[in-house]
């Protein structure tokens, strides 16, 4: 199994940046890929970015160029750089782990509140 703890939510002002932290520990051998998804109330959870265990990555079309993933494999994390905050990016955040097993695993959430 793979657990997975976040940190690094929190409130901030459109424009601003916040950055999340998502650390993995159990089988982590097993994880091929980490990312971001999110979820606002009413809505359905979205894919926001995910990095593979190759380094490919891929983000959501709404926070392309606004978001960077990033990895630091000797801590087994993986990191959601947020930038020019807009207001519609406020959602409880997840950090999601793909496994080889084909098995998913999903940390606790973390909310971020972006004020206009």
């Amino acid at each position: 199994q793979v657990q997975l703890v976040e940190s690094g939510g929190g409130l901030v002002q459109a424009g601003g940046s916040l950055r999340l932290s998502c650390a993995a520990s159990g089988s982590i051998f097993t994880i091929k890929a980490m990312g971001w998804y999110r979820q606002a109330p009413g809505k359905q959870r979205e894919l926001v970015a995910v990095i593979t265990r190759g380094g490919d990555t891929n983000y959501a079309e709404s926070v392309k160029g606004r978001f960077t993933i990033s990895r630091d494999n000797a801590k087994n994390t993986v990191y959601l750089q947020m930038n020019s905050l807009k207001a519609e990016d406020t959602s409880v955040y997840y950090c999601y782990s793909g496994t080889y097993s084909k098995r998913d695993y999903w940390g606790q959430g973390t909310q971020v509140t972006v004020s206009s």
